[in-house]
C-alpha cells in the first residue's frame, strides 16, 4: 500500500473530469483502485452525480485522512474556489476552480502530504479567456514546480501497456517545431526519458528509438538533412553516455506489431508524430505522463469532451490507467 493517497485535480468542470472521478470511485473495489482525494468543491460534485444519476458518498478531508475515507467515499479536500458550471457550459468560476486545484495539488505532492498528481483534463481556451499564459498543462506544472528561479524541462510521455512515446517538441506549430528542433533539445530530452525509465519505472537498460523528423527518415538527405545534421549527432552523443538508443528511424516502420516489441520508448520530433499512433494503439487507456519534474503527474489521454459531459456516456478508462500507473510510478521511486 502506498504511504500517501494521489492528489486528483478537478479539471475543467464543465467537462468530463467530475463524470470520471465518479464513475473511477464507483468502480474502486472492483477495479482494486489505488486511494486517491479530489481537490474541488463538495456540493459542485454532489450535483454532477445527481445529473448523472449515480448515487455516492463524498466526504470533505484534509490530505491525510483522504485513506480512511476512502473505502467510503470519494475525499473531496476543498480548494476554497467554487465551481458552478453545468455540464458542456463553462462559465466564469470554471478557470479559477480548475487552476485552484492544480496547484493545490502541487503544494501537497510537493509537501508530502500526496504521492502523486493526476490531472484531470482542463479546456485551455477557457482558460486562455481567463489569463492564462502557458501553452498546456505541461508546463504550466513546471513553472509551478520551480525552486530557486530554475524551471525544469518537462518532457511529455504517452504510455500504454501497447506502446510509449515522447515528442522532442509539443504544444507548438509544425513550422516552429522544425525551427526549434535542435541536437541539444533532443539530448536533454532522451536524458530524461531514459532517468525517468529507470527511476520511475524500474527499466535498468530502457531501450529507446528516435525517430526521424522528414519522410523515410530523409532518403540519405534527399528528402531532408535534418537526420544527418540535427537527429544522428544526438544518438552518437547518447550512445557514448552509455544509453541504448537507435536512430533516425522513418516514423512511418516504427510503430508496427514486431517494431514496437524492440523497444521500451519511442522518441519523436513533434507532437503528432508521437500522438496519432499511441492513440491509434490505445486510445482507451493512454495515459499522458510528465517526466523531468520533481515529483510524478500523470493524466487521462483525452479532452474535456464537452458534448458528453453530464450524459453518463464518458470512459473512465483513461483515468483509471493514469491512477494505476501514478500509483506504480510511486511505489518504484527510491524511497
Amino acid at each position: 500500500m502506498m504511504a500517501k493517497p494521489l492528489a486528483l485535480t478537478l479539471g475543467e468542470p464543465a467537462g468530463i473530469g467530475p463524470d470520471i472521478t465518479i464513475k473511477a470511485w464507483l468502480r474502486r473495489n472492483e477495479l482494486k483502485l489505488p486511494a486517491f482525494y479530489l481537490l474541488g468543491d463538495r456540493d459542485f460534485l454532489s450535483d454532477r452525480a445527481n445529473t448523472l444519476g449515480l448515487k455516492i458518498r463524498l466526504a470533505e478531508v484534509r490530505p491525510e485522512d483522504a485513506f480512511d475515507a476512502f473505502a467510503d467515499a470519494l475525499p473531496v479536500v476543498a480548494t476554497g474556489h467554487r465551481a458552478t458550471a453545468k455540464p458542456g457550459q463553462p462559465d466564469h468560476t470554471s478557470a479559477d476552480a480548475a487552476l485552484a486545484s492544480i496547484r493545490q495539488a502541487v503544494d501537497d505532492v510537493i509537501g508530502a502530504r500526496a504521492s502523486a498528481v493526476v490531472t484531470n483534463p482542463i479546456a485551455k481556451s477557457v482558460l486562455y479567456r481567463a489569463g492564462f499564459r502557458h501553452p498546456g498543462h505541461t508546463e504550466f506544472l513546471a513553472e509551478l514546480a520551480a525552486t530557486d528561479g530554475l524551471t525544469p524541462q518537462p518532457v511529455m510521455m504517452l504510455w500504454s501497456p501497447a506502446v510509449a512515446v515522447v515528442p522532442v517538441t509539443i504544444h507548438i506549430s509544425l513550422r516552429e517545431a522544425v525551427a526549434q528542433l535542435s541536437t541539444d533539445l533532443i539530448v536533454t530530452t532522451v536524458r530524461i526519458v531514459a532517468a525517468a525509465l529507470k527511476a520511475r519505472f524500474g527499466l535498468a537498460n530502457p531501450r529507446l528509438v528516435v525517430s526521424g523528423l522528414n519522410p523515410h527518415a530523409g532518403e540519405e538527405g534527399s528528402l531532408g538533412t535534418e537526420e544527418r545534421t540535427i537527429v544522428a549527432p544526438a544518438v552518437e552523443m547518447l550512445r557514448a553516455e552509455g544509453i541504448e538508443i537507435r536512430g533516425p528511424l522513418p516514423a512511418d516502420t516504427m510503430f508496427h506489431d514486431a517494431a514496437r516489441k524492440t523497444y521500451d520508448c519511442a522518441i519523436c520530433m513533434y507532437h503528432d508524430q508521437a500522438l496519432i499512433p499511441v492513440k491509434t494503439l490505445a486510445f482507451e487507456d493512454a495515459v499522458n505522463v510528465t517526466l523531468g519534474l520533481p515529483f510524478i503527474r500523470t493524466s487521462p489521454d483525452h479532452g474535456t469532451a464537452f458534448d458528453i459531459a453530464g450524459t453518463g456516456r464518458a470512459n473512465p478508462s483513461s483515468l483509471i490507467a493514469a491512477l494505476r500507473l501514478a500509483a506504480r510510478m510511486a511505489a518504484a521511486q527510491p524511497a
